[in-house]
């Protein structure tokens, strides 16, 4: 196995893992950013409020990437191992 198919592998293993994340990394980020929006608008500050609309989102981004995220860690995987086989066999 040469460098070049090391750096690939973790290329490729580095992109997998921002497509993966960033859904739910975003969806909790934006209401995350509406939640203290709110509290400085309204100056309530309970640590708590915050906590409920960011695990819904995060949820639902889940339930609604879910399909694509799974599609994209199948294909990695099947590559990963595809590479791997052709690099043991030589």
């Amino acid at each position: 196995m040469s460098e070049s198919d090391v750096a690939a592998m973790l290329r490729d293993a580095m992109i997998v893992t921002l497509f993966l994340g960033g859904p739910p990394l975003m969806a909790g980020l934006v209401v995350g950013l509406l939640i203290s929006l709110f509290q400085a608008v309204t100056q309530i500050n309970e640590a708590t409020l915050a906590f409920v609309p960011k695990v819904l989102a995060i949820g639902m981004a889940m339930l609604l990437a879910g399909s694509f995220m799974f599609a994209t860690l199948s294909d990695y995987t099947r590559a990963l191992f595809t590479r791997l086989i052709e690099i043991g066999a030589t």
